[in-house]
């Protein structure tokens, strides 16, 4: 087996540890690359995605401003289909700069965890 990068690493065991504690919730799961910020809060029981948000016709581009936007715009989908509560799935990435902030925002949009 390949050794796996520390981003897979931590990437592996923030999701064991959130399939343990989910009780059920759908998963608010964020993708960052070096542009865009990805966001979608995904029902792993059913396999599919409840809604889903991006910073990809975002005039703020790839800063903490369009994360926060994101943030808000998937709490906004989030409230139309009906989920009020989620886990947070930050993936590998580190719970800080835009992770944070789209965080925070979809916290102030309504949704909880």
């Amino acid at each position: 087996m390949a050794k796996l990068s520390l981003f897979e690493r931590r990437r592996r065991r923030v999701r064991t540890s959130l399939k343990a504690h989910s009780g059920g919730r759908p998963r608010l799961s964020v993708h960052r690359s070096g542009r865009h910020i990805y966001a979608q809060i995904i029902d792993d029981s059913a396999g599919r995605t409840v809604a889903a948000a991006n910073s990809l016709g975002s005039k703020a581009g790839s800063n903490v401003t369009a994360a926060a936007d994101v943030g808000k715009a998937l709490a906004e989908a989030a409230q139309k289909a009906g989920v009020t509560t989620v886990v947070f799935d930050r993936g590998g990435f580190l719970f800080h700069g835009r992770v944070k902030a789209l965080a925070d925002a979809a916290r102030e949009g309504g949704l909880e965890f």
